[in-house]
């Protein structure tokens, strides 16, 4: 379990890149500890947002852009008519199957990044609307952005896990710890 990422443990660049993504990851994985599928899969704020989509979204996300780098078509593609799918469990999708798909998407993000001769290495953006025009980001660039959006949804957890049974992002590392012990 991550919840404090040491500076010294890290040793390099990529490994401290890696592991603040590795901590934000952990923060919604924290978030479905305990819970049910239906407890999972509900919404009890405003928003739209699950705990099983909020988990469901940040893997195929990091999946997705780990495919964009290496210039490989996604696992998963989406089309204007069913892009909510990402943000829910459909089928025989679970909580358990999610994780476990996670973790596989966890496991090759840090391959390809360790494996990349630099982090200045660069491939282009795709050709969508919200991106500029023929761009190119760095590998650099990838792993920010995988914990920027990481994190984000690692927020939107913390308050929909609240809403469903008060439990903060602290009560659960403890709980998770407890478990682990």
């Amino acid at each position: 379990m991550v919840t404090h990422v040491r500076a010294e443990a890290q040793g390099d660049e990529r490994g401290a890149l890696l592991s603040f993504l590795a901590e934000q990851r952990g923060g919604i994985r924290r978030s479905v500890l305990g819970l049910t599928e239906e407890q999972a899969n509900s919404r009890p704020s405003a928003s739209e947002l699950s705990l099983a989509g909020l988990l469901k979204h940040a893997a195929e996300v990091e999946q997705t852009w780990i495919a964009r780098a290496r210039q490989e078509a996604p696992a998963v593609k989406r089309d204007e008519s069913n892009w909510h799918e990402c943000f829910r469990l459909v089928g025989d999708e679970t909580v358990a199957s999610q994780l476990a798909y996670w973790e596989e998407v966890a496991a090759g993000t840090e391959a390809f990044i360790r494996s990349v001769p630099s982090l200045d290495d660069t491939f282009p953006l795709p050709n969508d609307p919200w991106f500029p025009p023929d761009e190119r980001v760095s590998m650099r660039w990838l792993c920010l952005h995988l914990i920027r959006e990481t994190a984000r949804h690692a927020g939107h957890a913390d308050v929909i896990r609240e809403s469903l049974d008060g439990a903060s992002a602290w009560d659960l590392v403890a709980r998770e710890q407890s478990v682990q012990a």
